[in-house]
């Protein structure tokens, strides 16, 4: 089991250390509901199927992370708030590579 170092900045502002399993197929989304950093509701309301962007959120770090896919593309350009280093949270897997990845939950929308 290989556990990788997260940095979470919540809609707050407060920034939170996590610690994510690689192991249990879970994706950034779900970290952050299982961490509760977001009221219950308002992130993951689609059941990370990439059809809100209720798990918007932007990368602050250099973290190589994989290609956009169509689904997200398309969710990003209907969504409010979206940066250029915008990502949707349930498309983020949690992988090894991710070590180091620091992101900022959006605002709800």
């Amino acid at each position: 089991m290989e556990d990788v170092n997260i940095k979470i900045t919540d809609r707050d502002g407060v920034t939170h250390d996590i610690v994510a399993p690689t192991d249990m197929a879970m994706n950034l989304m779900e970290v952050v509901r299982s961490y509760e950093l977001a009221p219950e509701g308002t992130i993951g309301v689609c059941g990370g199927m990439a059809m809100c962007a209720s798990c918007q959120c932007y990368v602050l770090s250099k973290t190589k992370l994989p290609e956009m896919g169509d689904d997200e593309e398309a969710m990003l350009s209907e969504a409010f708030d979206v940066k250029d280093n915008s990502r949707l949270g349930c498309q983020i897997q949690i992988t090894p590579e991710m070590e180091g990845l620091e992101v900022e939950l959006a605002p709800e929308s």
